[in-house]
This record gives structure tokens, sequence and C-alpha cells, in this order.
């Protein structure tokens, strides 16, 4: 049996770039058999939230005294080197210890085994994986739950058990499923496989220069990175890239939300040759309506960097260019009967009738056979399904995921900050111009926003 490390921690928080580590617990189990245990509370370097004190038991007074992770750095490698990294839902935990060393300098990898995708595979008419869900299910003896060190016990026990309820043939099969290589290109460092995170965020493909090839988002990047190549033989536009592909960066982000509104913007700015939908669109164009009195609205195009959505102004759909514009409005045009003349599809001498009514689709208000005000009604019922949302605040507003703020005016998204004094530098640059994927995406959330004061 090779050597084992079954592994828990408890931390401030459930980033792993931003969070720290509060307590370390570790049950080693050698290849003879032989089993020791460590325990160390690790002072984070900052404020444990009043939630993770009540879910943990662990108390900023508890930690107030205890070694930073870089004093027990040492000890902490020491008995992890060389074992295989066992944790219930691993890669948080692997995650967290990578992070902890690499703010040091330091590379920590270890083949990692999860004991959540172990039980999904060895017991899948089970819905529930979670450690209560084994506490009750196996009978483990849970002694303090939500220490580290009683929770590495849970994951000895459960390791144990399994041992006992199943057959060898039955585990090795659902560990080398799990443990499976992911397939990378040659070209790429093999490690890149632990480097990712499995967070959401924003991935980066390089080629041999220094613009990007392909910028996409993911709710998890190292599962969406992997699917890249994973199936670069079933799509001729994934086998080019994973033939060019030579570096691969990331963004971590707070939600899935920062992770689309970064990638809308970093497509914009960079313009990768692969990336198709989300182009810089300098031509973009919105209808208004104007009145021209006696109960006559006509359609006006305008280009969207030249509206201020902030002030409420009614705008019916977001065109590409002004021929995407006019096919629709010919086409709503021909559905609800209106007339070309009025509706600016077509020029002719006042009192003229329109092709329209000559082909008997215009109801005749270009001739006076129908009143202005009923063709508006018309025209109004037609361009309801285009109408944009107006933008509901008097300014700026933001919408909150963890520690990141998203800044939004008029539709604009803004930029992302973490702390006040990026917020005001946000505030103070230049506003970017309006774009038809940002307000596409923000129009969904607009629920979440709070009017920033």
């Amino acid at each position: 049996m090779r050597p084992l490390a079954f592994v828990d921690l408890e931390t401030t928080g459930a980033t792993a770039t931003a969070d720290r580590i509060t307590e370390i617990g570790i049950v080693e189990v050698d290849a003879d058999g032989s089993v020791r245990e460590w325990q160390q509370l690790v002072n984070p370097g900052t404020r444990i939230p009043p939630f993770i004190e009540q879910l943990t038991g662990i108390s900023n007074a508890m930690v107030a005294d205890a070694p930073s992770f870089a004093e027990v750095a040492g000890e902490a490698m020491k008995r992890l080197e060389g074992r295989l990294f066992i944790a219930h839902n691993a890669r948080f935990d692997y995650g967290f210890l990578k992070n902890e060393f690499k703010r040091l300098g330091t590379t920590f990898r270890a083949p990692v085994l999860c004991t959540v995708k172990l039980s999904r595979a060895l017991f899948p008419e089970h819905r529930r994986h979670n450690l209560d869900s084994l506490i009750e299910r196996h009978g483990l003896q849970a002694e303090a739950r939500h220490r580290a060190l009683a929770d590495a016990q849970l994951i000895f026990q459960f390791w144990q058990k399994i041992r006992v309820d199943r057959s060898d043939d039955e585990i090795e099969a659902a560990l080398k499923a799990q443990n499976a290589n992911p397939s990378l290109p040659p070209q790429l460092d093999p490690g890149l496989v632990d480097d990712l995170p499995d967070g959401p965020g924003v991935y980066l493909f390089y080629g041999e220069n220094a613009l990007p090839l392909y910028i996409g988002k993911a709710k998890d990047i190292r599962q969406r990175v992997l699917s890249h190549f994973a199936g670069d033989h079933a799509s001729a536009n994934e086998m080019a890239l994973a033939l060019q592909v030579r570096r691969i960066d990331w963004i971590e982000t707070a939600g899935e939300i920062g992770a689309l509104l970064k990638e809308s913007a970093l497509v914009k700015a960079l313009q990768p040759v692969h990336n198709r939908q989300l182009r810089r669109n300098d031509e973009l164009c919105t209808w208004t309506l104007v009145d021209e009195g006696e109960g006559w609205l006509r359609p006006q195009l305008v280009l969207a960097s030249e509206v201020d959505f902030g002030l409420r102004t009614s705008c019916y759909g977001l065109f590409k260019h002004a021929r995407e514009a006019n096919e629709v409005l010919r086409a709503l045009a021909q559905s609800y009967h209106l007339c070309d003349i009025l509706t600016g599809l077509e020029k002719a001498s006042p009192g003229k009738p329109c092709f329209g009514y000559q082909v008997k689709r215009c109801k005749g208000a270009c001739i006076g056979r129908e009143t202005l005000a009923r063709h508006t009604t018309r025209l109004m019922t037609a361009f309801a399904a285009q109408k944009l949302v107006a933008w509901p605040f008097a300014g700026p507003a933001l919408i909150r995921e963890r520690d990141e703020a998203h800044l939004i005016d008029a539709w604009r998204y803004l930029g992302t900050a973490r702390s006040d004094e990026e917020l005001q530098a946000l505030r103070e640059a230049a506003q970017p111009p309006f774009d038809r994927d940002a307000y596409r995406l923000l129009a969904k959330h607009v629920g979440r926003m709070v009017p920033l004061g």
C-alpha cells in the first residue's frame, strides 16, 4: 500500500486565493499500516468572520498566538510529501495548501483523491455524499465536526469502511476512473493540471506571441480548460487551438457574473482570433421613436454610442448594423400592416400611397385612409417585444459577488472592485462605450443591483 495522507483544513472562507487557513489536520498512514496524527492551529493573518467562528468553533482569540502558515509550512510539507493526498472535496483543501505554499515561493504538488467522488462512484444509489451523510450512512464516529483533525479522522474511517464493504476490484475501478490523466497537448507542462483552479473565472490561451488566441469563461476553470483538449478530436477548431496553444493564463473571479463580464471586456479589448461571438461592434444601433405630432410616432435609427441610456430613453432592439435593424423593421411592417412611408422604409411625395398600400398590406395611413393614432398604436404593439429594459437608477449601481463589487452605470460595465479605493477609481475613470453583450447579461440580473449612494 502506498503512503497516504488524510487531510482536512479549516479556513476563513471559501476562496483559496483570498482566504486563509486557520487549522490543519492530517492523518498519515504508512505503507506498513502505521498511523500518525497531526493537528495545528494557524494564525491566518486576517480576521475570521463571525459565521466561520460559529461553524468551526475556531475563534480569533484561539489563533491569536498560533504560528503563521510560514512557520508550519516545513512541518506540513514533511507530512504530505510522497503521499496520496486524500480529502473530502479534495480540490478545496488541495487548492488552499497550494496557494499558501505559493505565497512562500514553494510549489506544492501531490496526487489527489477526492472521497466525495469516490463515494459517488461506489454508492451511486445515494444522492448526498457530504461528510454528514457519510457519518450517518456508514456509522462513522464523529468527535468534533468542523475541526480539522476530527474531520480528517472521519475521512480515514470512511476509507477503512469501504475496504470492508466493497471488493478490491470495485475500489480499484473507482480510483482508476477518478485518477484518469486528462489529455493535454504535448507542448504544455503536465503540471498545469494541478495548477488550474476549480472556481469561476476567465482563461486565456496563448500561442507564440503576447496576444491571446482564445478567451473563455467558466464556472470551473479547470474542468472547462481540460474539456477543450478532451474533445479536440471532435472539432476542427478545437484541434487547431490545441495545436497552437503554448501557454494558458487565467483570472479567477468571485462568481459567474464577474466571469461573464470579464470575458466580454477582454475579448473586445484583445480581439482573439478564435473568438467569434463577443467581438467589438462599433456599428451597434437601436430604434427610438420620434414624436412628429398629431399622434404620429416615427422610428429613428441611432447608434447605441449616441444614446444616454441613463436618461431612460425608450429604445427598441440592439442591432449589429443598420442593415439588420432595417430588416427587422421591414418584417414588423409586414406582420403588423404598417405603412412603409410612415416607418421610413420608403420615401414618397406627400399624399402618395406607399408600396405596401398598393399590395393591400398597409391600411392607408399614408393617404389618410387610417388615422395616424391608430397606425401608431399598431407600431407600438409591433415594437413592444423589442423594447430594451430602461436603466432603473438615477446613477451607478453595484452587483455584489462575495468580496467583489461590479460597478454598472446606464448598462455600461465600468469594472470590478474589491475595496472602496478601487471602487472610487472606477467611478473617476472614463466610461466605456455601451456594449450589447454586457447589456444582455446585466438586464438578467437587474434584480441584484443596488444603487450606489
